[in-house]
Order: C-alpha cells, then sequence, then structure tokens
C-alpha cells in the first residue's frame, strides 16, 4: 500500500502547497481594517481550528462521530490537552507576526520552534542520553545549533534595523514594530509549539479508529486534528475574549464587512498547511523522514519572499538587510542538518540488526 502511494515528486509539492499556505495565513490581516488584533485573530481561530477540521474530518472520515466516541477517552483527552498548550504557542506565534513582521517573525519564530521541538520530546521521554549516544542524534543535535546560530544572525539583523529606523520609518514597514517585544514572544511560541508533536503522539489511537472505521491512512491525522485544534482554540478564545473585555472591543463583531472575510481567508490558510503537510508525508513514501526538514524550509522560503514583496526591509541598510538573508539561509541549512539526522534515525536500525547478523554468523 505504501509503495503504491509513494510520489516523492508529489509529496514535495505538497509540501510546498502547506509550507506557502503556512507562510501566507498572516498576509490578508494586513488588509483588516479598525478592527483589534483579538478580533480577527478569534474569528480566523473560528475558521482555522473549528470549522475547517470539522468539515474536513467529514469529508474524508467515514462515521467520523462514532471515531471520536470509540476512542479511547485517555488519548482524546491528552490530545486536547497538549492541544490547548499548543494553542498558547500559536497565539504567541501569531503576535511575533505582529511584532516582528513576516519575514523575521517567521524566521525567529520557526527558528525556535526547531529547536524546542527537536530538543523537548526526546528530554521529556526520557531519549536524551539515548539521543548523544547516537550519530542521529549528534547529526540533530548539530542541526539545533546550527539553528541557534541563525536565529542569532537574525536577532542581529533585528536589533540594527532597531537602532537604524525612527519610530515614523518602523510603523511604515511594520505597523506594531517591537524587537524586544516580538523576541520574547517567538521563544515562548517556540517552547509551547513542542506540545504539537506530543499531541499528535496522545492522538494516534484516535486515527488508528479512523482508520478500522474506512479512512484512508492519508488522511487519519484529520481526526486528531479536530480534538487538538479544539484544545487550541479553547486558549486562543479565553485569551481574545479577556481582551475584547479589556479593551472594549467586543464591538469589531458588530461591524460586518471585509474584515470577517480577510480573517477567514486567513484562517483557512492556516489550516491548509496541516491539510497539505499530512498528505505530502504520507507521499512521500521511504523518504517521509525529511517531511518536517521540508516543510520548515518551504515555510522559511516563501516568509521571506512575502517580506521582502512587502518592503518590510527596504529602508534599511545593506548591513542590515544581508544580515537577515544570511541569518535566514543558516535556518534554511539547519533543517538540512536536522533531516539528515532523520535520515541516519531511521537507517541506525538497519546497521544495528546487520550488525547483530554478522556477530551471530561470525
Amino acid at each position: 500500500m505504501a509503495a503504491e502511494l509513494a510520489n516523492p515528486v508529489l509529496g514535495v509539492t505538497l509540501h510546498a502547497i502547506g509550507g506557502l499556505a503556512a507562510a501566507s495565513f498572516y498576509i490578508p490581516y494586513k488588509r483588516v481594517k479598525a478592527w483589534s488584533w483579538e478580533s480577527y485573530w478569534l474569528v480566523q481561530g473560528v475558521v482555522s481550528w473549528i470549522i475547517a477540521p470539522v468539515i474536513g474530518a467529514f469529508l474524508s472520515i467515514p462515521d467520523f462521530v462514532g471515531v471520536i466516541s470509540r476512542s479511547p477517552s485517555s488519548s482524546v483527552l491528552l490530545a486536547f490537552f497538549f492541544g490547548a498548550l499548543w494553542g498558547i504557542g500559536g497565539l504567541t506565534f501569531g503576535l511575533s507576526m505582529r511584532y516582528l513582521g513576516v519575514s523575521l517573525g517567521y524566521a525567529l519564530a520557526l527558528g525556535f520552534t526547531m529547536t524546542f521541538g527537536t530538543l523537548v520530546p526526546p528530554i521529556a521521554t526520557g531519549g536524551a542520553a539515548e539521543m548523544i549516544s547516537k550519530a542521529s542524534g549528534l547529526a540533530t543535535l548539530a542541526g539545533v545549533a546550527v539553528a541557534i546560530a541563525g536565529v542569532a544572525v537574525c536577532c542581529y539583523a533585528g536589533s540594527l534595523k532597531e537602532k537604524e529606523l525612527d519610530s515614523k520609518e518602523k510603523a511604515q514597514a511594520i505597523r506594531e514594530f517591537a524587537f524586544t517585544k516580538g523576541v520574547g514572544v517567538a521563544i515562548f511560541a517556540g517552547i509551547m509549539s513542542a506540545c504539537m508533536a506530543f499531541a499528535l503522539t496522545a492522538g494516534k489511537p484516535i486515527g488508528d479508529e479512523a482508520v478500522k472505521s474506512g479512512a484512508s491512512s492519508i488522511f487519519q491525522t484529520n481526526a486528531i486534528l479536530v480534538v487538538v485544534l479544539l484544545g487550541g482554540f479553547t486558549t486562543n478564545c479565553i485569551w481574545c475574549v479577556y481582551l475584547n473585555i479589556r479593551n472594549k472591543s467586543a464591538g469589531d463583531y458588530l461591524a460586518i464587512g471585509p474584515n470577517y472575510l480577510l480573517a477567514a481567508v486567513g484562517g483557512v490558510l492556516w489550516y491548509l498547511q496541516f491539510f497539505f503537510y499530512g498528505m505530502g508525508t504520507t507521499r512521500l513514501g521511504p523518504y517521509n523522514f525529511a517531511s518536517w526538514t521540508i516543510h520548515m524550509s518551504f515555510i522559511i522560503v516563501f516568509s521571506t519572499l512575502w517580506g521582502l514583496s512587502l518592503r518590510e526591509w527596504a529602508q534599511c541598510s545593506r548591513k542590515t538587510t544581508r544580515a537577515v538573508v544570511v541569518g535566514i539561509a543558516i535556518l534554511i541549512f539547519s533543517t538540512v542538518v536536522i533531516g539528515y539526522g532523520n535520515y541516519k534515525a531511521v537507517d541506525e536500525p538497519k546497521s544495528a540488526r546487520l550488525a547483530l547478523v554478522n556477530r551471530l554468523n561470525a
């Protein structure tokens, strides 16, 4: 079955579409007028974390409601819990775009996400010692070190931009540019976003139940995402409603107009990254170890192109522009190194079995 589905070219293409969707979801919000951030963020959350996942699940999972009801309650609760924690990361990820712009915001947030998303799971599950004892683990750690270097260069570029531009110039490029605040929320977003790995792992029995009900293995993640993203929506909803009350911005929702459409478009684009990521991973077949690497690389590349097209760095010096380009290039290279570590991890069990056979035959 897996061999029949494998199509690396199609897999990379699907990852490219998912990466473009992920890099583009914040762009429609640039045209939102007279709404507070929390208002359009909550509207996009309803679309991306409630409506789109449920529609996707009903279209691809036979007896979807029955699948959820038959799944172990512990799995559903844990998927929801880790999804809620990941939702805090998603909330602060959005804030990093708000304070740093598309190119720098994505670069730093994804850089920290790659770093913590790679390190936190093995540390939390007690696999850190095993990680440093294998070539694959060392390669992955080297990739994390490269990612940290890329983040440092991007931070350096951001600090140069902070010094070079006056308040008016910063506002022209990014309406709410705040470098120090943006770096802080990007770090926090990276830490909390690591919870997505735990959420998907906890929800695996839900995906297994979906396959048993007749769903294609390509779409089994759609069932898990409904529960995980519901958790993410819960934390985002609580925070946005709190801000609506504190900032007296609840009246935004009474203004029927293009803002709803713009927020909805952003929400759909946000969800599509997961939709195409799942399909791309399946289509890569034996090369699926590279999925995360390819996905991150495409997001960084497309977000960089968006940042350039929006002229976020147009008023900066060549030194500052070069610094951010170098930083982003280092981040892309780090995904390649981490991907190589994943490749070695796939290959190591084969090597271990071969060594055991050789010892037995000796």
